[in-house]
């Protein structure tokens, strides 16, 4: 993963544990009744892909046993992973683009429901993505991808189209350049991927016609299978954020300024509250900074903040980065990953980080689009994310106005009881996420994601569940208060 070229090394944020009186007097530990969205307490665990499902896309025991970890500790809301909308193979991803989906997820829901004392409000992210191939060797993509065109021929007088094949199959990057387009070298270099500015792609013009009612009919899925609600996915490097990005010039009326690039997401959101109801709780995670050369802007940020308010979605959970446009190189035979590039290090950054550090990294940039919304006499949660890992820090952002819930992903992975041992008045005993991104890294690989604080404790322990490669257990050790 890139960082930041000062390599500056941040202690974890201290700071004072509350005893159990003044967790329960503080605001992350009170209640929100916003809309329908009704928290117990304003803790939040953020979706994140663990990679437990199978290549059907399937709730597995894996699955219910991650989730019933984090549903023992008691968060005031736990976001499923990132949940395919489409019936289509996406390796370990779940999917609820089909019925037969239900029953499975309707026993996710049931866990966690049971886990949890019926505390935590259980969501589901969904989301679509676009087609992507791993980068393939020269020859390879020489012979079976590249098609051969008379922009190409004129390099290669006389010469037929095998041949032309065979000179560029052997060629190096300077060659490749001089004789292939951007889109083709980077497809040579990095494994094609689709846009969605692609319009001479048939299915990739009919996208504003279809997805809408896919979105509508996974929300409707995730409703009959008891989630208290669905958070569109409309952050990072997929197919919805990809519409809202700054760089999407598409020709149509879904491409340009800001009111055609926001258009799509509205009405998936309007099909999707359509079909569920208005007493079912719907929102979004979006990116507050796009982070890439041509992204769009922090008062885009706002405008689109405003807009889903509007709308009438019930929450807004911010993000940050995470683009395929700055993805590093990938190695063959790998496909291209969004968290690698500077845009991927401002989604997770690391304790070695910049002299702004990695702590709250996102705040600055979510803090004007609460105020934005406020301004339009709204009263939308806003979810606030990205290296949150104290006490400290979440009752200061709730006081100061900069969020009305506060997030924590690497730091719950590390302990998903870390919020209940701080409303206990147990501070110190929560285990501390090193942000050394570890859990990244696996991710990277589609391995199982785990934590170095503990995967390698108690190996031997009875009942425990190792990762596919013998050496880490898939589960932190139970805490018994």
């Amino acid at each position: 993963m890139w960082v930041p070229p000062q390599r500056l090394k941040h202690a974890l944020p201290e700071g004072h544990w509350p005893s159990a009186e003044e967790a329960r007097d503080s605001l992350w530990f009170s209640p929100l009744l916003a809309g329908n969205l009704k928290l117990e307490q304003r803790t939040w665990i953020p979706a994140m892909v663990p990679w437990r499902s199978n290549e059907e896309g399937e709730v597995t025991q894996d699955v219910l046993d991650y989730y019933e970890r984090y549903a023992m500790g008691f968060p005031g809301a736990l976001v499923v992973e990132a949940t395919g909308v489409r019936d289509i193979p996406s390796g370990p991803l779940l999917r609820i683009g089909h019925d037969r989906y239900i029953p499975g997820l309707r026993k996710l829901v049931e866990v966690v429901r049971r886990a949890s004392q019926g505390r935590t409000r259980l969501l589901i992210q969904i989301i679509d993505f676009l087609g992507i191939r791993r980068r393939p060797e020269p020859a390879k993509f020489f012979a079976r991808f590249f098609e051969v065109k008379d922009r190409h021929r004129q390099h290669f007088p006389g010469a037929s189209d095998d041949e032309i094949r065979h000179q560029l199959s052997g060629g190096k990057p300077e060659f490749w350049k001089q004789v292939l387009d951007e889109r083709e070298y980077e497809s040579l270099q990095y494994g094609w991927r689709e846009r969605v500015t692609d319009l001479d792609t048939p299915h990739i013009q009919e996208l504003p016609r279809v997805l809408p009612g896919i979105f509508g009919a996974a929300a409707t899925r995730a409703r009959e299978a008891g989630f208290d609600g669905v958070e569109l996915h409309y952050a990072h490097a997929y197919t919805m954020a990809s519409f809202l990005s700054g760089r999407n010039d598409r020709g149509d009326e879904y491409g340009g300024n800001r009111e055609n690039r926001v258009r799509l997401p509205l009405e998936v959101f309007r099909e999707v509250r359509r079909q569920v109801g208005q007493d079912y709780a719907v929102g979004c995670r979006y990116v507050a900074h796009e982070g890439i050369v041509g992204g769009y802007s922090t008062a885009d940020a706002c405008y689109y903040g405003v807009e889903f308010a509007q709308a009438g979605m019930d929450f807004l959970s911010l993000s940050r980065g995470g683009k395929f446009e700055d993805a590093k190189q990938p190695a063959v035979g790998w496909a291209s990953y969004p968290y690698t590039g500077p845009s991927g290090y401002e989604c997770m950054p690391s304790y070695i980080s910049d002299d702004r550090g990695p702590w709250g990294r996102n705040v600055a940039s979510a803090r004007p689009i609460r105020q934005a919304i406020r301004s339009a006499g709204l009263e939308t949660p806003v979810v606030v994310t990205g290296g949150i890992c104290s006490f400290n820090q979440a009752e200061e952002l709730l006081r100061n106005g900069s969020a009305d819930i506060i997030g924590s992903a690497r730091q719950s992975l590390a302990d998903p009881d870390w919020f209940h041992k701080v409303a206990l008045g147990r501070g110190d005993e929560v285990r501390r996420c090193k942000f050394s991104n570890y859990c990244e890294g696996l991710d990277q690989k589609h391995k199982q994601v785990t934590c170095q604080c503990w995967d390698r404790l108690n190996l031997d322990e009875p009942g425990v569940t190792l990762a596919e490669d013998g050496r880490r257990r898939l589960l932190a050790p139970v805490w018994k208060p």
